[in-house]
């Protein structure tokens, strides 16, 4: 939940989340059909803070699991 976080936090997680998302459908290109295992997670550090984040290409998705300001 992203609610009491700073907007500007929020607005950079969200950008940052864009470009995993273009990442991951340039790289797994029929995702839905995907039948290998799903990559290990991730952290991004943004101004302000990082997140923890996970591909699934099966979903066609990237979760961010936690978010934590500075």
């Amino acid at each position: 939940m992203i609610a009491g976080l700073p907007p500007v936090l929020v607005k950079d997680v969200e950008e940052k989340a864009s470009e995993l998302v273009r990442a991951a459908e340039a790289l797994y290109l029929h995702g839905a059909s995907y039948e290998g295992m799903s990559p290990q997670g991730g952290t991004a550090v943004v101004a302000g803070g990082m997140f923890d984040y996970q591909t699934v290409p099966r979903h066609e998705r990237v979760y961010i699991r936690q978010v934590t300001p500075w």
